[in-house]
């Protein structure tokens, strides 16, 4: 299963000069590929990670240094005022003295190892800098790095990880809309784009062996945040993606036995206290505990300002945790707290003084998915989801990383900092893990409430992991078991290079719900009935070279901006947008902006919540009127790949002019993750930051592709050289044979003592690999997946007379007491499950909701489960074997529940809205039903809707009759 790899193995016989030098421990050779790559190789590890940090210093000295700036708050002193609110920020948050705390900590050979790192960036960032023309243009040198920086990048890298300024937001809309609103723009909406992951086992690939792909979606940064290395030494080979700044392969790396990648968990684990706080008469400050009023550490800090005057920043320490938002009341005389909010951070390593790190350089070590799994145990932040395979067929699918245990409000909100009932207790929360399907052969990971649901509170939708497993043929077929419930195998096998399909995907689910409102608009015009029909014929795959595409992101930021201008958001939106707020430092503006909140939230705001449906109806109709009359007279929309440009993050404003930025397919809730701001832009600041493909039969076959390129030096040969390939979706081959590589340096000396030093640099925006900056998620309290009226649904439909009806999808654990109480009625004897037990009922909706063509969902009115209705795909089923399946066919089941009294049209108004699901997606051209040909009156009933009765057919439960509605018997395009 695992090819000889001889020629990749450091140790491997070959001429002597091109064995690593080990007469000495800091002796290393650098090669790089024909893309200038680098693969390093040492005599040790300690020597290697001293190559590591010299290959970095000379790869990307202006990124490295602008992250040691960052971390130290001092990237105003040459960016100027626009940096001020990131470096008020890392002061007041002491994410240096927490770099140093965790550092004193770290086990003797973990900090060795981080201080060789460190020796190798200083020996080469004089070297590095002089390539490198940003230096010159800010006018700076490169400074010195501590022991501890490496700790504090990856800090100040991951601090806004977990969204904490959310809890601002939720604040702001519960005291505008009231508490029961708190999570009105997170009830399981689309989201903000985040990572993808997955995994093929054995079964499912071309070789036998396991594949694991992805693609990490973060801000997209020039230089990249990622960049592709090979590390070996006697005791590793490792190839992967590296964060510049800290040894060593954290998130995403192919050891030859074992490979690993991570999504982001989407968990909570940072808090915010609301601080009462006081000045002491000699200029200290007091802030009021559980026991009362105490002391806490105070001091003032100094942030310089080019081309300004420099700024006091007070920094202010309570037992909860370093004060971001606030200052401390002057009047030492008072008592009384401040009107503006004066908030604490708590965050763990501030409180554990452990960061993570010494897990860092188990990984690089580790030999199998056992190894991987130990050495996670210790694995602090950001939390992930991780994937992980082996050469012995071994898997891991399990959640990593420190979620403090308190209680459930603080997740949700900024808690009272005084009251004990919201103090962290002991211990983290149990880490969820489960087990690789062995049936389907894959898992997936897209940051989905999925395996970390208990650690958190928002999370992307389904969409993204739904269309993975579909594009994946995870589910089972049509020839699956139905008696036994064993699920088989299902679509081709998978080779690595087949992973780009899945890596580029281009399908929107998240458009179905605004499309179905279009299709419904009421008394559109003639320009508007012609959008209509286009957008419905539309494929929802937002492709670049796609007009349709365009026109999709034109309506839905016009009712981006109709929902704003609603009256029932007016309290959020407009003069009263909280990200005007003065109470709150600007660098929280983005997650405090109403109009990209909407944009966000948009599929959930438009099936069910503040809006009652008649509005929501009619704005879909004044928006289509609108983009309508925009591209009646003049030329049609431009393709999407020419607006949806990439906006990438450069500490060095406008070093690139915009059209040198390609356009790319994708939107924020596709596969393809490029991330607009609907309602603000088109462009597009998130995406793919890497993809990677790990082949665990030939190392060799393995793929990856970053943004840019290895080089982070302007006009380098391999500064953008592998733009064109990420951006048509292609990777490159992983190269480890040493004989294909070109040796570029050899170095003798010896791991040098640990010097300290600094200097200046930025970054004013702040950067989260998969955030949950802005992410949709659902309501808190009661668990969606038990109360239907919680859940999203995929229709919803006011039928006049009768009410609103919303389907929304079965969740057969929940809903097999509901489910079994109605199919074992006398009235339901046609359904044939009259002696099925409850335990039965649910292992059979199980079985369907593995399906990718059958699916079954809750119908209810105004809340109320009325009905079950369920879809299928006749050319899936044994109904097909009966009869000529036509393209566009779609089958259903109804069972109508006992209504609570008498209601003259109950069944043909649930049936309106049934139909009305079906022919929103304009691909269904004709539904099929199949009632048992005794039941007199359902077949009335659908001949009354407008069905064709068809033959009659055998089937082993039953003698059915056919029936058919064509789309066009009800006058529908």
């Amino acid at each position: 299963m695992t090819a000889d790899i001889d020629s990749e193995r450091p140790n491997s016989e070959r001429p002597t000069s091109e064995r690593p030098d080990t007469g000495a421990t800091g002796g290393f050779e650098v090669f790089r590929d024909d893309r200038g790559i680098p693969h390093l190789r040492a005599g040790s590890a300690l020597g290697l990670a001293r190559a590591q940090g010299r290959n970095a210093a000379l790869d990307r000295a202006w990124q490295l240094e602008t992250e040691r700036h960052r971390v130290l708050g001092t990237t105003a002193a040459y960016l100027g005022a626009e940096a001020v609110d990131w470096d008020r920020f890392a002061r007041r948050a002491r994410l240096a003295d927490t770099a140093r705390r965790c550092f004193d900590r770290l086990a003797p050979e973990t900090a060795a190892w981080v201080g060789a790192y460190v020796d190798g960036v200083n020996e080469g960032l004089a070297g590095g800098a002089a390539l490198t023309p940003e230096f010159a243009a800010a006018g700076l040198a490169p400074g010195r790095w501590e022991p501890w920086t490496p700790l504090g990048v990856w800090l100040s890298t991951h601090i806004l990880f977990a969204g904490f300024p959310t809890k601002l937001w939720r604040e702001e809309v519960a005291r505008r809309l009231g508490d029961d609103r708190a999570t009105l723009f997170a009830t399981d909406g689309p989201g903000t784009s985040g990572s993808n992951g997955w995994l093929l086992t054995g079964a499912r690939t071309t070789t036998g062996a396991s594949v694991v792909a992805g693609d990490p979606h973060r801000f997209i940064e020039d230089p990249g945040v990622y960049q592709q290395i090979r590390l070996a030494c006697p005791e590793f080979d490792v190839v992967g993606l590296a964060v510049p700044g800290v040894p060593g392969i954290a998130h995403f790396g192919h050891a030859g036995g074992v490979a690993w990648a991570i999504t982001n968990a989407m968990a909570d684990y940072q808090d915010l206290y609301r601080e009462q706080v006081r000045r002491t008469a000699d200029g200290g400050a007091e802030a009021l505990g559980p026991d009362g009023w105490y002391r806490v550490h105070a001091h003032t800090e100094t942030v310089e300002v080019a081309g300004g005057e420099p700024e006091t920043v007070e920094i202010v320490e309570t037992d909860r945790g370093p004060v971001i938002i606030g200052d401390v009341p002057g009047d030492p005389d008072t008592d009384a707290a401040p009107d503006a909010p004066v908030i604490s951070l708590r965050y763990p390593p501030r409180v554990t003084g452990d960061l993570g790190f010494d897990v860092l350089p188990a990984l690089l070590r580790a030999r199998t998915v056992a190894d991987l799994d130990t050495a996670l145990d210790g694995w602090v932040e950001p939390v992930n989801v991780v994937l992980a395979a082996d050469t012995t067929g071994a898997t891991l699918h399990r959640v990593a990383g420190h979620v403090p245990v308190r209680p459930y409000e603080n997740r949700l909100r900024v808690v009272p900092a005084h009251d004990p009932a919201y103090a962290w207790r002991e211990g983290g929360e149990p880490l969820p893990r489960t087990e690789v399907d062995t049936a389907t052969g894959t898992a997936v990971m897209a940051n989905e409430r999925g395996l970390a649901a208990p650690l958190g509170i928002e999370f992307a939708p389904p969409h993204r992991a739904d269309r993975i497993r579909e594009l994946l043929g995870t589910a089972p077929g049509a020839a699956a078991n139905s008696a036994t419930g064993v699920r088989k195998v299902t679509g081709p096998p998978w080779s690595a290079a087949d992973m780009a399909v899945v890596h580029t995907d281009t399908r929107l689910a998240s458009s179905r719900q605004l499309l179905s409102l279009l299709a419904w608009a009421p008394d559109l015009g003639p320009d508007a009935e012609r959008l209509r029909d286009r957008l419905l014929r539309w494929d929802r795959h937002m492709d670049a070279d796609s007009t349709d595409a365009t026109l999709y992101a034109r309506l839905r930021a016009d009712v981006v901006h109709r929902l704003a201008g609603h009256p029932a958001l007016r309290p959020v939106t407009g003069d009263a947008d909280p990200w005007r707020s003065t109470a709150y430092p600007p660098l929280f503006r983005p997650w405090l902006a109403a109009v990209p909140r909407i944009g966000y939230a948009l599929e959930s705001l438009l099936t069910v919540g503040l809006l009652p449906y008649e509005d929501r109806l009619a704005m879909v109709a004044a928006s289509a009127e609108a983009v309508a009359a925009t591209h009646a007279e003049g030329p049609g929309p431009s393709a999407w790949g020419e607006v949806h440009r990439l906006s990438p993050w450069q500490a060095l404003p406008d070093a690139t002019p915009e059209e040198a930025w390609p356009g790319l397919a994708g939107d924020h809730d596709c596969v393809l993750s490029t991330s607009s701001v609907p309602g603000i832009t088109d462009l597009f600041a998130r995406g793919p930051a890497a993809r990677y493909v790990w082949d665990l039969a030939r190392r060799e076959d393995s793929l990856w592709v970053v943004p840019f390129g290895a080089s982070g030096v302007p006009g380098s040969a391999h500064h953008r050289d592998q733009t064109e390939l990420w951006a048509s979706g292609r990777l490159a081959p992983v190269v480890t044979d040493w004989n294909l590589l070109h040796r570029t340096e050899h170095a003798t000396e010896r791991v040098t003592e640990h010097r300290t030093e600094h200097v200046t640099e930025h970054r004013t925006e702040h950067r989260f690999e998969e955030s949950t900056t802005m992410t949709a998620a659902t309501t808190p309290g009661p668990d969606a997946s038990t109360v239907p009226a919680l859940r999203p649904a995929v229709h919803e439909q006011k039928v006049e007379g009768f009410g609103v009806v919303r389907l929304v999808p079965v969740v057969p654990a929940a809903d097999a007491g509901l489910l079994h109480a109605w199919v074992t009625e006398e009235r339901a004897r046609f359904w044939g499950m009259a002696d099925h037990t409850r335990e039965q009922v649910q292992e059979i909706y199980e079985f369907v909701d593995s399906l990718p063509t059958h699916h079954a969902y809750l119908a209810l009115r105004d809340g109320v489960p009325a009905a079950l209705f369920q879809t299928y795909q006749p050319d899936a089923d044994p109904v097909g074997e009966h009869y000529d399946v036509q393209s566009g066919d779609l089958g259903i089941h109804l069972l109508i529940a006992p209504a609570e009294g008498p209601v003259k049209g109950y069944t043909d108004a649930l049936l309106t809205a049934f139909i009305g699901y079906v022919f929103s997606d304009p691909a269904h051209l004709r539904v099929v039903v199949e009632p048992d040909a005794r039941n007199e009156k359902a077949l009335a009933r659908m001949v009354r809707v407008g069905f064709e009765l068809g033959p009659e057919i055998e089937k082993p439960e039953k003698t059915a009759r056919l029936a058919f509605l064509p789309r066009a018997a009800l006058g529908l395009a």
